[in-house]
């Protein structure tokens, strides 16, 4: 029996950043996906997961990214890269993220973040209240940048289950990437890969028989 829903929150609750990511590479000549060829290559020690694990500062990540992207032909500042980030809102997730809550499933955040870029993340004070105002609906919201572990490391996973008192098994997790999917599935989470809101809502739906509702 489900009694709870874990979300990823850029590419769930918001669009996702790779749709920004493709406009900067197009803008600026660069090949389709190339950031996340830099962000998939070593992708427990590079330079986004020293950052997502806070173990690097901003500036560190601006010059380590840099180099790392120029070693696979194209030099990117990190810092362009973290401006980057700010996704938009998806009332139609934020809404169904309240559906479940009314149904009386437990819900927690997991994400992996950086809590040194400030407001070119957040977008400012006003994006920044309506953030914090949708991290207020979670039971519980486990950051990468401050329990030190990120996505796909099993242990963050762990956490989020001890959060909110569940049990793997109990749990559905929506994420927008695959490879965080896959150690989550493994544990016996079950999982959604989003592809879009509509796509996300219909399958959380039948997952958790909420059609009715």
């Amino acid at each position: 029996m489900k009694k709870a829903v874990l979300w990823d929150f850029g590419g769930v609750i918001l669009s996702s950043p790779f749709e920004a990511f493709r406009r900067y590479e197009t803008e600026h000549g660069l090949p389709i996906d190339f950031i996340r060829i830099v962000n998939s290559t070593n992708p427990h020690t590079n330079a986004w997961a020293l950052l997502e694990r806070n173990e690097i500062s901003a500036g560190e990540f601006d010059d380590l990214f840099a180099t790392e992207s120029e070693a696979l032909g194209h030099r990117v500042p990190g810092a362009d890269v973290v401006a980057l980030l700010a996704g938009d809102i998806r009332p139609e997730m934020v809404a169904m993220l309240e559906r479940v809550k009314a149904a009386g499933y437990r819900v927690a955040c997991l994400t992996n973040n950086v809590i040194s870029a400030g407001d070119r993340i957040t977008g400012g004070d006003v994006r920044a209240a309506q953030i914090a105002e949708i991290m207020d609906r979670f039971d519980a919201v486990v950051e990468s940048s401050k329990v030190g572990v990120r996505k796909p490391e099993p242990r963050f996973y762990e956490l989020a289950c001890e959060l909110i008192g569940v049990k793997p098994d109990e749990c559905v997790f929506l994420d927008d990437l695959g490879i965080n999917l896959k150690p989550a599935a493994a544990m016996g989470i079950t999982t959604i890969k989003v592809t879009s809101a509509v796509q996300a809502i219909a399958e959380l739906e039948a997952v958790l028989d909420l059609t009715a509702q």
